[in-house]
Parts: C-alpha cells; structure tokens; sequence
C-alpha cells in the first residue's frame, strides 16, 4: 500500500471532496472501520465474521471519472471550474491540483477553463436557469490511457454559442500522458442540477472509451456507469465473487448491475447470470461488452430490480429462471423494502450485497434478518482514500440452511 507522500493539499478544509486530506491513511482506515462497525452495532446486526477493512492499493490518482462544475466561489465572482465548496453548494472552487485524480484531468480543467474566461462565456446559474456553461465530465481508460473529454452546455443562449471545435483543437496541443479518444459537446436544457442530455454532439472521435478488467475488456460509454476506482474494485470483486460456493452450473440474478462488470466476471464460471439494471444506456453496454468478450450466457434487462422480478414470468418475454444465488450492488440510497421483500421471497441460499454506503446496507440487512437471512461475513472496503466513502461486501445465507 502506497504511504502518503504528497503535500496537504492547499483546498483542504474548502473543497468538498477530500475530508481526510492530512490524516495518516493507517489513521483513515481506522476511522471508518469504527464507523462501519457502529453502524452494524446500532442497526442490531453482527456478523458471523467481520473481516477488517481493506486498503486501497493508493490513496492518491485513483479516480477514472470527474463530474465538474462551472460557477464562482463567491456571488457574481471570476468563473470557476471544479468542486462545490464545503458546504456551500452554490459556491464553486477551481481544483486544478486535484491528488485523486490523473494529472491529465488537471490539465483538462485548467486548459478548459482558461478557453472559457477567454471567450467570456457566461455560467449556468442553477437559480435563474440562465447562462450556457454547466459541466466538464473527464473519463479515462486505467488500463488503455484512453480519455473522453465531454462539455456541457445549455443551448445557444443570446447569441452565445459554444466554439467546441475552437475547444478541441487546444484539447488536442496539450501535453498529455493519455491519449484523447474523445471529444464531446453535450447539450442539456434540464432544471434539475446534474449532468443530463438533450443533444449529444461528438467533435472528435468516439462517444467511449476502453477499458480492461478482471481479464474482461469493457467499451464505457459517456454516460454509462463504470467502477471508478479500477484497481480496487478488481480485488472487491473477485473476493465478492469468491464468497459464493461452487458458482459453477448455477444460474445468478446480478440485481442493479451496471455495465455488468460483475455479471460477466460472473459469467465465466456460472451456468447464466440474469443482470437488471434501470439505466438503459448500462444495459447496451452491459449486452455490447458480453459479446466483445465473447459471453453468451449473459441476459441484460432494463427496469426496476422490484418491477422486472414482480412480472417475472407474467409474459413469455419475462420468462425468468429461478436463482440459485442472488447478488445485489444498489446505489447509495440502497434497495426499496418491497425489492428486499421480493429478493428474500427467492429462497435462495447465498445472497451477496456489494454496498456503496453502510448506511442503507444496515437497514437493508436489518430487513434481510426478519425475513430469515443472517450476515455470516462482512468486509469494509476503502476504495475512495481521502474521503468520507467506504464500500462493504456482506454474504448473507438462509438462517435454515
């Protein structure tokens, strides 16, 4: 495990990304070890076995993907361009020294901003919905050093239009250690306060990039959801796979799969895995990267976990096999109490819940326990050094096994 070897970095305390920046990583772990184990104490759940927490095999430029913000750090102020300030979400600092993430981000960022002030566009004020500039999106291939570089932009706005071939054509000079295999201008017109899509424009190259993982290769799309800490989450999966006995000739549900990252490491040893996933462009994806690495007994479905398996098998087109195990890798906000219900209506021996945020996985747990699991493993991962975030993986098994 690398140390820490970098200077604190000068937004510490501003920027609202980095929490533990100046901590020990030792220190880091500890800290959110306890406060995994105190959120499994208050919610009644112990563990046959509680694993300690894994590190992350480097704390600093980890990160594949950066969503980043256009505004000013203070009303009316110079434009910027990176984090929402802590605690202060209208107020934005520029964090073109960023540790977690690639230098060619930070380059990115700077060269992107400067192109701005120099053209004088106006930012996107989240209040009045006016102005044009909102978000810059960076994506990289860890493994192929390929970048995808994407602009979002309201549309045209009094006579303001984005010169995004102006903006290639620097993205292009600069020196970097990737190779740019993408360059977007994403058009979004929505109210709501995230990167959407109305219109998607691709000024240079392609709309993804490649990836290699867990002996599999992946084609990301720009709006796909993919791990973003590659090196990490190589070792959480295998060990989450790891968890389940004899995968070989089973059939698995991969529940709230992504780009079937996991289904298709899967895959390779089960009978068939079944992925359903809400986010269609996950699902292309997920069907796309099944059939570059040659995976025929992956099944992709789009829609809600709860509805896909409540209609399960009402139509011939919703024929599913029943699971021999069940694995699960919601969100942050975990799973609804009618998908924990139906999920646990299977029966099945093993379930595996790959968690992004112990908070809902203890609540979710907590029902999985009235409803006849127990937790016989659980493991924290910290794959997102320097933050607040901790991963966990938990095997539950049928109480009357």
């Amino acid at each position: 495990m690398e140390e820490k070897r970098m200077e604190i970095c000068e937004l510490a305390g501003v920027c609202g990304g980095c929490l533990h920046q100046g901590t020990p990583y030792e220190e880091q772990l500890a800290a959110k070890e306890r406060e995994v184990h105190a959120l499994f104490e208050k919610a009644g759940i112990t563990p046959v076995k509680f694993d300690t927490i894994e590190g992350c095999p480097s704390p600093y430029r980890y990160r594949n993907k950066m969503e980043y913000t256009f505004g000013d750090l203070v009303k009316d102020g110079p434009l910027e361009l990176g984090m929402h300030k802590k605690r202060q979400f209208m107020s934005v600092v520029t964090v073109d020294h960023c540790q977690l993430v690639p230098e060619d981000f930070n380059r990115v960022l700077r060269y992107t901003l400067d192109f701005c002030l120099e053209h004088a566009y106006p930012k996107y004020n989240k209040k009045s919905h006016q102005g044009l500039l909102r978000n810059l999106v960076v994506r990289c291939g860890v493994r192929t050093g390929e970048l995808l570089v994407n602009i979002v932009t309201a549309s045209p706005v009094c006579g303001v239009t984005f010169d995004a071939e102006g903006w290639c054509q620097g993205l292009s000079a600069l020196n970097l250690d990737g190779r740019i295999a993408g360059v977007l201008h994403t058009e979004f017109d929505g109210l709501a306060d995230k990167v959407g899509c109305d219109r998607l424009h691709i000024v240079f190259g392609q709309d993804y990039y490649m990836e290699h993982l867990l002996d599999l290769d992946f084609k990301v799309n720009e709006f796909s959801f993919f791990q973003t800490n590659v090196e990490a989450v190589e070792r959480l999966y295998s060990e989450a796979v790891a968890l389940i006995d004899e995968i070989e000739g089973k059939t698995v549900y991969d529940l709230y799969c992504g780009t079937g990252t996991i289904s298709q490491v899967m895959a390779r040893r089960a009978k068939q895995v079944i992925g359903v996933e809400l986010v269609q462009d996950s699902v292309d994806a997920a069907i796309d990267n099944a059939a570059l690495n040659g995976l025929s007994n992956c099944r992709f479905l789009c829609g809600d976990v709860y509805k896909v398996l409540d209609k399960a098998g009402s139509t011939e087109e919703t024929e599913l096999p029943a699971p021999d195990v069940i694995v699960v890798d919601p969100p942050r906000v975990g799973m609804s109490r009618e998908a924990v219900d139906k999920i646990a209506g299977y029966g099945v021996p093993q379930i595996v819940y790959v968690s992004c945020n112990p908070k809902t996985l203890v609540q979710n747990l907590a029902q999985f326990q009235e409803l006849g699991y127990e937790t016989v493993y659980a493991k924290p991962y910290d794959n997102f050094p320097m933050t607040k975030h901790v991963e966990c993986v938990v095997l539950m098994s049928r109480a009357d096994r």
